[in-house]
């Protein structure tokens, strides 16, 4: 059986140097081949991106016509409900492009499959998170882009606030969807759990939170933290309010410190499946 020391021990070895470079090239050719896998089908991945796309669109014309009755939303007008889909497309899109694993750790954990990652040289949690792609993902990212370019500011300072807006909509998305898979260490298999889970998250984070009152407006700042993302194009893109930005650096901080605990943590709880497999 493979012992949570095994796994854990390479992950220092990193901080040496010449590992860490080492390490990005790993990442950086993890990335490429996942992306080759993808463009094999080149007319499916092409429909499936596309479908994508188009999928977005639609819920951006519901919106084009609300707002072509009604000018404001509670305080929201049709530029701030742009940059919430910019945002939570984008990150959405960015976490499960480059980390696409993260959404099967809990699958991994309950039929016994990081067996293959525990017997490499590589951090586990890391190596895990960048092994697959998700091809339809892609199209969110090129989505969230196409709205930004539409909509957004694009003066420098308006590049940053996106660029701060999209590393935190990402990191909260990958590192709740860990958190929420790694309950698969202590509660066996919680994949159907982790799926709700990660889906109210997602659906919470496309719709503005000034239409939430009372205790659904704090579920969407403590249990599910996506008045964090969907606060954003307000928060940060329009205004800059120091105390939400500091807030949500702090939450997003808070969620990769837990989510990275809990996924070793929980190794050490973990049972080798006894499989046998290669990966490069």
């Amino acid at each position: 059986m493979l012992t949570a020391d095994s796994s854990i021990e390479p992950i220092s070895e990193f901080g040496q140097p010449g590992k860490f470079k080492r390490l990005l090239r790993f990442v950086w050719e993890c990335w490429k081949l996942n992306l080759a896998g993808a463009m094999e089908f080149r007319m499916s991945f092409f429909l499936t991106a596309g479908m994508m796309i188009i999928n977005n669109v639609v819920w951006i014309v519901f919106w084009g016509i609300y707002f072509g009755r009604f000018q404001v939303l509670n305080g929201w007008e049709l530029q701030d409900v742009m940059m919430l889909w910019a945002i939570a497309a984008g990150g959405f899109g960015m976490m499960a492009t480059f980390f696409g694993n993260a959404m099967r750790i809990s699958n991994l954990i309950a039929t016994g499959q990081l067996d293959i990652y525990l017997t490499q040289p590589k951090p586990v949690l890391l190596h895990v998170l960048i092994s697959r792609m998700s091809v339809s993902a892609i199209g969110d990212v090129l989505f969230a882009f196409l709205i930004y370019i539409a909509f957004g500011d694009k003066s420098g300072l308006g590049f940053i606030k996106y660029g701060l807006a999209m590393v935190l909509s990402t990191l909260i998305f990958l590192f709740f969807t860990v958190i929420v898979n790694c309950l698969a260490f202590w509660l066996g298999s919680t994949e159907g759990l982790s799926f709700q889970l990660f889906n109210a998250l997602l659906t919470f984070t496309t719709y503005p939170t000034s239409i939430f009152r009372g205790l659904g407006k704090i579920v969407l700042f403590t249990v599910l933290p996506a008045g964090f993302i969907s606060y954003l194009p307000i928060g940060l893109i329009r205004e800059a309010n120091i105390p939400f930005i500091l807030g949500a650096i702090g939450v997003t901080l808070f969620l990769c410190i837990g989510g990275i605990s809990l996924f070793y943590g929980g190794l050490r709880r973990y049972a080798s499946g006894n499989m046998m497999g290669l990966r490069r």
